[in-house]
């Protein structure tokens, strides 16, 4: 077999459990609101609107949107609880709609005659609309299970374990093989739940018509052996996994990826239970970490600075870099120390465009920029960095196209924008020939990677000691060299995390 594939493959089980966790969670959540609330619903005019209304309200918002808002609402609280309550809102519209126009759709006549016969509404509802009006209602718990297996892969971002981690991950490490196999086995799941619940409907609604013995055989032992099989995998979601001492979170980079293994290899170095949190978005980690939902992080002075900080200027890098570890002191984080490199924003082109333009500096860039298209990361265009090289060249492109940090490299290799937010460590800058313009100005900050701890972890000394040989060891060369093992070689995260530890366990 082969080694990239068997390697993702041993991840499956962990991931399996997560996403399973996660779905039948949310959709039996989801089933047992929206039913009821569908019921009320259609039996007043009044309700029925601004209920739907507000149902259908959330489904326009974006799933990465509420994802955030939760954890937000939650305190920074990450894992597998905002992502159920997310999942479980997003099932609701589906089955609540699908429950009121199974029961609108009950014929008048009958509903008469059950009240003829003397059934009181209790009555009425359950032992005639609600059979007669199960097919559509059961329609819509099939969709809403489609939906909700295919957006718990999402929950990644948030920190819950998901089939999203083999796609997100491997989006960013461009590890076709991941990614192929996330998709693969969220597309399987969505089948064989959807095959479950219509083998559940069929063999209502034939029982109830009457059918051939032989064809219901066949269907309840395939609905039997399903169930069996979701059974036992649910049961292993369930089994108590031990309490990690420590969990080490990242973002959804490559750096982050072995940074965090790196980390994570030395706490366990030193004996402690280690568990790795990766692919959660700036903002969600930096209130994890505050809410000690994750123990130990990478993060940037600059991202610091503008981002959580708000702050305008650049006074230099060691005032930068003083001024947010006070920061960070002040919200409750500890700052272990700095790992010694920094990976700041620098803007990029191809060198053959940049030459034929006459390009070396940003100073350069401005004149041109009206006819030229630029692209950034997921969080570039809002960052502060931003707002301050237009006002301070007057930058004004003909076009601003926000891309995935993997997918920025390859639009502008292929000459699909003109330039992209670089980072100054990756590897992609030298194996794409991308030159990184000058910034005369300063309007780009620093960026020192600062290892970040929850007020627990630093409290423990040999915590400390486990990553002491890990600050100042890591130079700008060896991350870039690092990232490109990964990103434009295509070896995975492990090797480039042996790399690293070679480095710092070089004696000096």
């Amino acid at each position: 077999m082969n080694p990239v594939l068997r390697e993702q493959l041993l991840l499956l089980p962990e991931y399996l459990q997560g996403h399973l966790a996660l779905t039948f969670a949310a959709l039996g959540a989801g089933i047992a609101v929206s039913v009821p609330l569908g019921i009320v619903a259609s039996r007043s005019p009044r309700i029925r609107h601004p209920l739907l209304a507000a149902v259908s309200l959330i489904q326009t918002v974006p799933g990465l949107a509420i994802l955030a808002l939760v954890v937000a609402m939650l305190g920074g609280q990450i894992g597998f609880l905002p992502a159920f309550i997310a999942l479980t809102l997003y099932s609701m519209l589906p089955i609540m709609r699908n429950t009121v126009s199974g029961l609108e759709g009950v014929p008048a006549e009958v509903v008469e005659a059950a009240r003829g016969i003397g059934l009181s509404p209790r009555q009425r509802l359950w032992k005639v609309e609600l059979p007669l009006a199960l097919p559509v209602i059961v329609a819509g718990i099939r969709t809403a299970a489609v939906w909700t297996v295919g957006m718990a892969t999402l929950s990644t971002l948030v920190g819950a374990s998901s089939f999203g981690n083999y796609i997100f991950i491997g989006i960013q490490t461009r590890n076709l093989t991941a990614v192929t196999v996330g998709s693969l086995a969220a597309a399987a799941l969505a089948i064989l739940l959807d095959t479950l619940i219509g083998s559940l409907q069929w063999i209502a609604e034939r029982r109830a018509i009457g059918v051939g013995l032989r064809e219901l055989r066949r269907a309840i032992a395939l609905a039997a052996s399903l169930s069996v099989a979701f059974a036992m995998a649910l049961v292993a979601t369930l089994k108590p996994a031990p309490k990690p001492d420590f969990i080490v979170g990242g973002k959804p980079f490559t750096e982050q990826y072995i940074l965090a293994s790196v980390l994570a290899d030395r706490l366990a170095a030193a004996g402690f239970l280690v568990e790795q949190n990766i692919g959660m978005g700036s903002d969600v980690i930096f209130d994890a970490i505050g809410a000690g939902t994750v123990d130990l992080y990478v993060e940037y002075s600059g991202t610091i600075w503008g981002s959580y900080m708000r702050r305008e200027g650049n006074p230099g890098r060691a005032e930068i870099t003083g001024i947010t570890q006070a920061f960070v002191r002040e919200r409750g984080l500890n700052p272990v120390g700095l790992a010694g490199f920094q990976n700041r924003y620098a803007l990029a082109m191809r060198r053959e465009r940049a030459e034929e333009l006459g390009i070396v500096s940003v100073q350069d860039l401005a004149p041109l920029a009206g006819i030229l298209s630029a692209g950034g990361d997921l969080e570039f265009f809002g960052r502060s960095e931003w707002k301050r090289l237009q006002s301070l060249y007057n930058l004004d492109f003909a076009q601003e196209l926000t891309f995935d940090a993997a997918l920025m490299y390859t639009a502008v290799e292929a000459g699909q924008v003109d330039v992209i937010s670089a980072y100054s460590t990756d590897g992609r800058v030298a194996a794409y020939d991308l030159v990184l313009l000058e910034d005369p100005r300063q309007a780009l900050l620093s960026y020192d990677a600062m290892l970040l701890a929850s007020s627990a972890a630093a409290q423990n000394p040999r915590f400390a000691a486990a990553l002491a040989p890990v600050l100042g060891a890591i130079s700008d060369e060896a991350m870039r060299e690092a990232n490109k093992m990964v990103d434009v070689e295509g070896r995975p995260v492990s090797e480039a995390v042996a790399y690293l530890q070679a480095i710092i366990d070089k004696p000096n």
